[in-house]
């Protein structure tokens, strides 16, 4: 089932942010960095952000949150799910019920050049490069991710 969050599904929604970050950029991003996450902190910044109106949808099967999918009206900001529910059609849900609550003519999204996994996802949902690049830095500058932004045309 595919639902709007709630400020309640914020602990579940941190817990799969740090779970799918750690599995999908193990080898991509510093282990130090990824062994560091906190789950708690994560479901802090998702329920302010639920909480101010946010647009956050969570896909829930037998009363777990396996993924989320934040959005605005012509971005995708983030998409991600539990490692065990990779390959179940669950993302795919999620994508496809946040690009049709966004409106404009067209989307974007950013995603890590080297996350091979996503890249495809997207491309099978889509999306295209549009050869815009950018680099940020997190972790206090120590780690520097290099991001490919991606574009559809919306329904």
């Amino acid at each position: 089932m595919i639902r709007p969050a709630t400020v309640a599904d914020a602990e579940a929604i941190g817990e799969v942010h740090v779970r799918s970050w750690q599995a999908a950029y193990e080898g991509l991003i510093p282990a130090d960095f990824l062994a560091r996450l906190s789950a708690s902190s994560r479901a802090a910044a998702w329920a302010r952000r639920i909480g101010g109106g946010g647009r956050v949808l969570v896909a829930e099967e037998d009363g777990v949150i396996a993924g989320f999918a934040a959005f605005g009206p012509s971005h995708l900001y983030a998409l991600y799910l539990l490692p065990e529910f990779w390959g179940r059609g669950l993302g795919r849900a999620l994508h496809d019920r946040a690009v049709e609550e966004m409106s404009g003519e067209s989307a974007v999204l950013w995603v890590l050049a080297t996350n091979e996994r996503a890249k495809a996802f997207y491309v099978r949902q889509g999306w295209v490069d549009d050869d815009a690049r950018q680099t940020e830095t997190i972790d206090d500058g120590r780690v520097t991710l290099e991001e490919m932004r991606y574009r559809r045309r919306l329904p």
